[in-house]
């Protein structure tokens, strides 16, 4: 195990080298600059700006003192834009506002989805199957930017009971409808998948001698069909994770929470070169961090992936 978990690390560490210089080099390849927009700036400050930020020297000098800086000293370099703040400044403003409500959205997504999965993988062709089928397929066709304006019109001007944007430091009634919009079209995915992979799993050789032998329907259940049917769900998890914060920009800004996904849309229209990298390399590293972990998980759950 213990040598699955370095071969997985070595992975990780060049695919996230090479998810820089690829982002770097897209991002410089496109038209124009952070000072370009600026009406009126004569080519010596435009100059001045462009040495004072490094912007002046080769490419592949550029990247090699942005990764050296990260690597020595965890400093992803000041905002071109926003001239007193730095990109470590913006991301510990945003990112745990985004990972507050993008926990919660998860763990809905999960305990909703596997019970309804389960549930309705249990109870094959009753009506309870029936209802957690519609419901997965009704919450799969709600994508975030469909359901975030609904709910609004809904608790917010219809019924008044939950704010219709801001996040006032995480009180509880503002990370509701963020959650809401976010975990839904998850959830529904997570109860298909566990539905599925339980249906596959109660029809195998192993629960035919369980149930066989005598043994009660609910240790049946939980204790032999429940693990093995949850691998497929895990292989989604963690990509799912990352959907939820790096998929938290419609939500963010139509919510106005103030999180990554708003600060990275605002830095994509202003070409703030170094807090777009620092929140890509943020969202790079957990993809990267949380799919190794699905893998260690899966491996721990099942040893024959392991060889």
């Amino acid at each position: 195990m213990i040598n699955f978990v370095i071969r997985r690390i070595g992975i990780a560490i060049p695919t996230l080298l090479i998810l820089i210089a690829i982002s770097f080099f897209l991002m410089h390849a496109a038209p124009g600059g952070p000072f370009n927009s600026e009406r009126g700036v004569p080519p010596e400050v435009l100059a001045n700006l462009n040495a004072k930020y490094g912007l002046d020297k080769p490419l592949i000098v550029q990247l090699w003192n942005y990764i050296w800086d990260i690597v020595t000293k965890f400093d992803f370099g000041p905002s071109m834009i926003f001239k007193t703040r730095t990109v470590n400044d913006i991301i510990a403003q945003g990112f745990p506002v985004t990972f507050t409500y993008g926990i919660w959205s998860f763990l809905v997504a999960v305990v909703v989805g596997v019970s309804l999965g389960v549930a309705a993988a249990v109870n094959h062709n009753s009506w309870l199957d029936y209802l957690a089928v519609g419901v997965s397929i009704g919450a799969q066709v709600l994508p975030n930017f469909v359901l975030a304006p609904i709910l609004v019109l809904v608790f917010t001007l219809g019924l008044h009971w939950l704010p219709g944007g801001g996040w006032n430091g995480g009180q509880w009634p503002y990370p509701v409808m963020p959650v809401i919009a976010l975990s839904t079209s998850f959830m529904a995915s997570i109860a298909r998948i566990t539905r599925s992979s339980m249906l596959e799993v109660l029809h195998s050789n192993f629960i035919r001698t369980a149930r066989a032998k005598g043994l009660p329907a609910n240790t049946v259940i939980w204790k032999h069909a429940f693990k093995p049917s949850l691998l497929p769900v895990i292989s989604y998890l963690a990509p799912a994770f990352v959907g939820m914060i790096t998929g938290s920009v419609v939500v963010d800004v139509y919510f106005s929470t103030g999180g990554m996904g708003q600060m990275f849309v605002n830095s994509a229209t202003s070409r703030d070169y170094s807090t777009m990298m620092g929140i890509t390399i943020l969202y790079g590293v957990l993809t990267i961090v949380f799919n190794m972990l699905a893998d260690i998980l899966y491996a721990w759950i099942d040893p024959k992936i392991r060889l």
